[in-house]
């Protein structure tokens, strides 16, 4: 599959996980959690994604398992989460395992739903949809003020290991780049409301200074708030690195996380 268009595989997946029923957009999850990561969150987790890294801890539901999980409504999912969160007592909400916007319409009303319960919402993205539509900023910064962080994950520190790492073209990663100059323009601020997650596994230090000069031409403050992501290496995920033959230079197993990485 090397050398795909990930917005070309967008509406592939989105014809198997994203549907419409009495106008509303609904989304196919696989589950629904509360987990350690941004000190307490509850989570929904989607299935399908346009990129097929090689790395991914959900690849069973992002590579392929399109028939798994549920079809949910905004609110339908918003009540799963809502639920679990106060039973955990934490109060911020995110989308994952898949890419959340694949069916940006339903993503805007769960936000929708989360602010007006009063939760921060983290949107985890890979910004390819954002960064080739920038109505898709536009709409996610009107939240801006009311508590959304988006944590666009950019894999890899350039366009040749972006490549490497998913086998799409090249050019998507700069997709991910206008992301972040997009959601800035359109009124979100660097750092507190929208930042970067890179993926440094394979990169090594010249791949962080390349990535933070990349950066600090976007905007001076993200490359100082950078949020580094590093293989986890679960017994699925040492599966799909060894199927996609690649080799971290760093990774760790899922008791030896370092808590800054949490």
């Amino acid at each position: 599959m090397a050398g795909y268009d990930p917005l070309v595989l967008t509406k592939l997946v989105e014809r198997k996980v994203v549907d419409v029923r009495d106008g509303v957009q609904l989304r196919r999850y696989f589950r629904f959690r509360v987990d350690r990561w941004y000190g307490g969150i509850v989570t929904g987790d989607v299935v399908g994604c346009n990129l097929r890294c090689g790395f991914c801890w959900a690849w069973r539901f992002t590579w392929t398992g399109y028939e798994r999980g549920i079809m949910l409504s905004p609110e339908d999912a918003w009540n799963r989460m809502v639920r679990l969160a106060k039973r955990r007592r934490v109060k911020q909400a995110r989308v994952s395992g898949g890419e959340p916007t694949i069916g940006f319409d339903h993503l805007v009303r769960l936000v929708e739903l989360a602010v007006e319960d009063g939760f921060g919402f983290v949107l985890e993205t890979n910004g390819i949809l954002i960064g080739a539509n920038r109505e898709y900023a536009k709409k996610l910064a009107s939240f801006a003020g009311a508590g959304i962080e988006v944590r666009v994950s950019l894999k890899g520190t350039s366009p040749q290991e972006f490549t490497q790492l998913t086998k799409a073209v090249e050019s998507a990663w700069y997709l991910q780049l206008r992301a972040l100059e997009f959601l800035i323009e359109e009124g979100l601020k660097p750092c507190d409301e929208v930042y970067a997650a890179v993926m440094l596994s394979f990169s090594g230090e010249k791949g962080l200074t390349r990535i933070k000069r990349v950066l600090s031409q976007i905007h001076p403050d993200l490359a100082k708030c950078i949020d580094p992501e590093y293989v986890i290496l679960y017994p699925h995920v040492k599966e799909i690195l060894k199927r996609s033959r690649l080799k971290p230079l760093i990774a760790y197993r899922p008791d030896e996380v370092p808590p800054e990485l949490v």
